[in-house]
Formats: structure tokens, sequence, C-alpha cells
């Protein structure tokens, strides 16, 4: 499992009942499979097949991405702020790689 190369925007602290909006960006170069490099060979597909997003163990997102979204995807969702926890972040790729990251949410 990799440190995710990712950066998240979301508060630190929320009050209880609150909605958090949250945006992350994956630099990932989520390549096809259509296109070849400079001498012809076609280059192997890797995208970022899922992403999930828990919150105090909880998933509160799931996301399946196909071979038609950008590289480096961005994703903007919000969640209701319960308690106090930790979100963790996940995307796995076709290679199998697993990228994950977690921000702390402080409910006051």
């Amino acid at each position: 499992m990799a440190r995710a190369p990712v950066r998240i925007s979301m508060p630190d602290e929320a009050k209880k009942g609150e909605i958090v909006d949250i945006k992350a960006i994956l630099r990932h170069p989520m390549e096809t499979g259509y296109r070849v490099d400079n001498v012809g060979k076609k280059i192997p597909r890797n995208i970022v097949t899922d992403m999930t997003v828990t919150y105090g163990g909880v998933e509160v997102m799931r996301w399946k991405l196909q071979p038609g979204v950008a590289a480096n995807p961005f994703i903007g969702f919000s969640t209701v702020a319960i308690e106090t926890g930790e979100l963790v972040f996940t995307w796995t790729d076709d290679t199998g790689q697993i990228f994950r990251e977690s921000r702390m949410l402080t409910v006051t």
C-alpha cells in the first residue's frame, strides 16, 4: 500500500450536525489502454477503478471510475459531522496498487 499522491481539502473541525464539504484530487495518469508509445507499442491500461471514503469506520462515499475519467481524478462530496473521527480515503488501480490517505475531523 502506497501513501497517496493526493490533495485533500476539508475542515479540521466542524460543529455536530454541520454539513462538511470535502474535495480530493489523486495524481494518477489514468492510462486508458488505447494509446501507443513513440514506437507503436500499446500502453497498458492503468486507471483508478475504485475510490471509497469511510468516516469513523462507516463507508460514506464510493465511486467506480471508468476509462473516460481524466488523469488526476477529482471528487467533491459532502457528509454530516456526527462525531470526531477519521476519514479514510482509499483508491485502487488496475495494477492492484492501493493508495490510502486519512484526515481527522474533530466535531465540537
